[in-house]
């Protein structure tokens, strides 16, 4: 970024307000901001246009008036000349962020927009972005939409929205939910089966495995963001697979916590999934199923053998887009929660945008290219000396990338070490 902390976010070519709500990070955008309020910083952008393409616009100090729509208001810079007529359709959508966190990375920037914007997909489709005809009834759609937003903006306990990747959790028992979750997919006709706890993955179909991005990300997170409910039937669409036909959402709660989601056709109705059912596929796995509700903010099922130092890891399997995101591996020390889920971020963020490539080594053809790439860096926090700075340690090993956020007495070289032995440990889940 450059020219300070703030990155700027425009949202809607032609609507009247957005409203961006979190912990005072970002701040209210309305259509009557001319450009000398938005000084000299970088505008990232990213633009959708009729017909289902989209692109990233990185934009200097001149940004457009972003008051005039198709019709601009009087008194605005761009009112002028105004026709009176009926506005046309609106062809396209721009959003644009505005952030005043200090060190924001582009690319963290660039994968919120694209959560956003997937978010605005799942929840009124393509058609209604790229042509949009009645600009009220676009901004009420956009409502339901809110609540999955904010949760991008605040300071989310998942990280899949920053990594592209599907948060997952490490069941004790594994193999016995997915056998019990083949069978009730086979039963209901449909191969797009998940369980979820808070948000993450506890297992699934082949078919939901096989969703695209952004979708594989956000209709968990959009389950773990919303209120307990017994059952709900969601009309979403795709953003990937199927962005202009919608496709229906059932999710039952088996447990408080944890939850079945389908994704189908109209097909089944959600009476046809009556508790005599749930009971003969889901009672059997009672057990294992209760040993999957801890499993939320500690991803690793009780007595997993990590190093005493580990205070909080991320592994990636980058060609699947899987990842395990955990900051209480071992219990509560050392900085909070919150202030460790924020530290891995950054780092992940510096390591993808300088460190590592953004394809899997296997797919970097030039020999002399693949011989050059780091496969680790690490990062202390305050001087190197033991018992004063927390390490942070990147290594990336074939298809995975494995972050591990290390206590102060962690000496620095023996980092390298530590982090080979625990993604061995770790890679045979994931």
């Amino acid at each position: 970024m450059e020219g300070g902390s703030s990155v700027v976010y425009r949202l809607a070519s032609h609507l009247a307000l957005w409203r961006l709500r979190t912990a005072g990070r970002l701040s209210v955008i309305t259509t009557k901001l001319p450009d000398r309020h938005w000084g000299p910083q970088r505008i990232i952008a990213r633009h959708a246009a009729a017909g289902g393409g989209s692109k990233w616009e990185r934009r200097g100090p001149a940004a457009p008036c972003i008051c005039c729509a198709s019709r601009p208001p009087a008194g605005s810079p761009c009112s002028a000349g105004a026709a009176a007529a009926a506005p046309p359709p609106v062809s396209s959508i721009t959003l644009i962020v505005l952030s005043s966190e200090e060190g924001t990375s582009e690319l963290k920037l660039e994968r919120l927009l694209q959560m956003v914007f997937g978010a605005m997909v799942l929840f009124v489709g393509l058609e209604e972005l790229t042509n949009i005809r009645n600009v009220e009834r676009l901004k009420k759609e956009l409502r339901a939409s809110y609540h999955l937003i904010d949760s991008f903006l605040g300071d989310p306990e998942l990280i899949g929205d920053l990594t592209q990747c599907v948060d997952c959790v490490i069941p004790p028992e594994g193999p016995l939910l997915q056998e019990a979750l083949s069978g009730f997919a086979e039963a209901m006709g449909t191969g797009f089966v998940s369980l979820i706890v808070s948000g993450r993955v506890v297992s699934a179909t082949e078919g939901w495995w096989r969703l695209g991005t952004p979708e594989a990300v956000l209709l968990p997170w959009l389950v773990g963001s919303l209120p307990p409910q017994a059952a709900r039937d969601y009309p979403v669409y795709l953003p990937h697979g199927s962005p202009t036909v919608p496709h229906r959402l059932l999710t039952l709660t088996l447990l408080p916590g944890l939850e079945l989601c389908l994704l189908c056709g109209p097909r089944p109705p959600l009476s046809q999934l009556d508790p005599q059912l749930l009971e003969r596929w889901w009672q059997p796995v009672l057990d294992p199923l209760r040993a999957c509700l801890p499993l939320g903010p500690r991803g690793l099922p009780d007595g997993f053998p990590l190093h005493k130092d580990i205070l909080g890891l991320l592994l990636l399997h980058l060609e699947l887009k899987r990842c395990l995101f955990t900051v209480e591996p071992l219990g509560d020390k050392g900085p909070s929660p919150e202030q460790r889920r924020r530290l891995l971020r950054h780092f992940y963020a510096l390591v993808t945008s300088t460190h590592f490539p953004p394809e899997p080594l296997e797919k970097v053809e030039d020999d002399v290219s693949r011989a050059q790439l780091p496969r680790a860096c690490y990062l202390v926090l305050g001087p190197e000396e033991p018992g004063t700075g927390l390490r942070l340690i990147a290594l990336q090993l074939g298809l995975r990338l494995l972050l591990l956020l290390l206590a102060p007495q962690s000496p620095t070289h023996g980092l390298r070490s530590l982090a080979t032995h625990t993604l061995h440990t770790l890679s045979p889940l994931l």
